[in-house]
């Protein structure tokens, strides 16, 4: 363990700081496709008894008008963020009639590309932009990869424990510019250390045949439905036989908040000849992307974590961080584990908390190319075979195993556990760690690895796996339906929605082009550093 984080540890450990670890804050967002009793893809309209997708808090729409996406509250106890993630999937399961949602994070069969329904958001301005955004990503990516759904965890570390530190430091910047610091010292550490989380939480290593339409790839093939890696964990964050294109060489600096958000200013500011040669309309004049750059906006950028900021209406990202710092981190690259009804439980949650407090604390020296670099291939050697017996990694220059590396890495953590334990009681922690070094002592213990076993010894493919824990799941969630007072608060809940949207779309008087402009000519307003 090295002295700096020996050192933090022990000053969190002091009497009046060990509190401050019980005040992380918590929240997930989890994708789901909406699915026929066959498992096809539902190709109804958004169901109106769960409200507006524009405007409801916890339930809204990603890429496609069927896919769900449930966003949970914060909460310093990761039981009840679960908590309400459970409660919004038995409210929706209770509006869906004989639909279902999918399990895993792969999807099941899909219509060909033209049927793939993008989501809509009513006739506003604001509605309608994120429509045209989500054609932008369709023309530029295809509708496909759009329906890979994951699972999104928040995390933020109480405003307190960051003034501890800078205190313990000395250090004379603002209590906003160290706070943002840290947290782009945490996600170079991520962008280090979270292959781990791909070989311990992986859980898509097969995928239905028909995703890859016809594309040249490396798969093997399982059955006559199914192809796969033998030793994957998560083809979902592989590349999937995806050709390079415009953020291929995007690669934002995390040095600090103002060099990222200047490379993604540049990028969402820049045009890219591909796009440009497309232009923002087709040949009937019908708006088809937002704009030519490289990004759209900030969030089109595909990345396995982000720094981020609650943003005002209409605020862009990069203003919000700027303007008040990093509020929190998302972390993008969890796979939904089909055989969890939440796709994610207690357990992973508590070593998430470890894990990403291990990010934080431990020395996070700025990445020179050579690491940057071996941070990404290791990522994507262990997404492809990270349960393969001797794998080794490139750590310092030097290959070592993952085995070795992981059994090192969870020790660090464990003192991080021991510590969370301490802070809030029992041993939660301790026995979440204890899952994972098992893991890592026998790879079959892994979701990945459950998968494919799972499908062997059924003689099923990939999507009649799915399909079959889908039914699972949602007998669980309708066998117990919400308390009439929660159900109370979800159906007003959904028509304060409805309501909001329709008065917004009354309110708006300028034309749609003029209000695009506006968007685009606001990133003029972010002078790059």
């Amino acid at each position: 363990m090295s002295d700096l984080l020996s050192h933090r540890l022990a000053l969190l450990a002091e009497h009046h700081n060990l509190s401050l670890l019980s005040q992380c804050l918590h929240g997930i967002e989890r994708e789901c496709l909406r699915v026929d009793n066959d498992g096809r893809l539902a190709m109804t309209p958004h169901p109106r008894a769960l409200g507006s997708a524009l405007t409801h808090p916890k339930i809204t729409t990603d890429y496609s008008e069927a896919l769900l996406e449930f966003i949970t509250g914060t909460e310093t106890d990761p039981t009840k963020t679960l908590a309400e993630l459970d409660a919004i999937h038995r409210y929706t399961y209770s509006k869906l009639g004989d639909e279902y949602l999918w399990s895993p994070s792969m999807p099941g069969e899909l219509p060909e590309e033209p049927q793939i329904p993008i989501a809509e958001y009513g006739s506003s301005n604001i509605g309608r932009l994120k429509y045209v955004y989500r054609q932008g990503l369709a023309l530029r990516y295809g509708k496909t990869m759009q329906c890979i759904a994951g699972i999104h965890y928040n995390f933020s570390l109480p405003e307190a424990l960051w003034a501890t530190l800078q205190a313990d430091e000395g250090d004379q910047r603002s209590a906003q510019d160290f706070q943002s610091s840290r947290y782009i010292a945490l996600i170079r550490n991520f962008r280090r250390y979270s292959w781990l989380l791909m070989y311990l939480f992986g859980a898509s290593p097969a995928l239905d045949a028909s995703f890859m339409r016809g594309r040249s790839h490396q798969l093997e093939q399982l059955d006559d439905d199914t192809l796969y890696l033998p030793y994957a964990t998560s083809l979902r964050m592989s590349d999937l036989g995806y050709q390079s294109n415009a953020q291929a060489g995007l690669t934002p600096c995390y040095d600090d908040l103002a060099s990222y958000t200047t490379s993604l200013h540049k990028a969402v500011s820049t045009p890219y000849p591909e796009y440009a040669a497309l232009g923002t309309k087709d040949a009937d004049g019908n708006w088809q992307q937002l704009n030519t750059n490289v990004l759209q906006i900030e969030n089109e950028y595909y990345s396995n974590i982000r720094p981020k900021r609650v943003t005002g209406t209409g605020e862009r990202p990069l203003h919000a961080l700027r303007a008040r710092g990093i509020q929190y981190i998302e972390v993008r690259c969890l796979d939904i584990n089909p055989f969890l009804p939440l796709g994610i439980d207690l357990q992973e949650a508590r070593f998430l908390d470890a894990f990403l407090l291990f990010c934080t604390l431990q020395d996070s020296p700025c990445l020179v190319d050579g690491e940057c670099r071996a941070s990404n291939e290791n990522f994507l050697k262990v997404v492809k075979e990270g349960r393969k017996p001797g794998l080794e990694l490139r750590r310092g220059g030097e290959a070592i195993s993952l085995q070795e590396w992981a059994g090192q890495l969870l020790a660090e953590i464990g003192t991080i556990a021991a510590l969370l334990d301490r802070s809030q009681g029992g041993e939660a922690h301790a026995q979440a760690l204890a899952a994972q070094q098992a893991k890592v002592a026998d790879s079959s213990l892994t979701p990945s690895a459950q998968v494919l076993e799972t499908l062997r010894r059924n003689g099923e493919s990939f999507s009649q796996f799915a399909l079959r824990q889908t039914h699972l799941h949602a007998e669980h969630f309708r066998d117990q339906p919400l308390p009439t007072a929660d159900m109370t608060w979800f159906d007003q809940t959904a028509q304060q929605s409805l309501a909001q949207q329709a008065a917004m779309e009354a309110e708006d008087t300028l034309d749609f082009d003029s209000f695009v402009e506006d968007y685009q000519r606001s990133l003029t307003t972010l002078t790059p550093v």
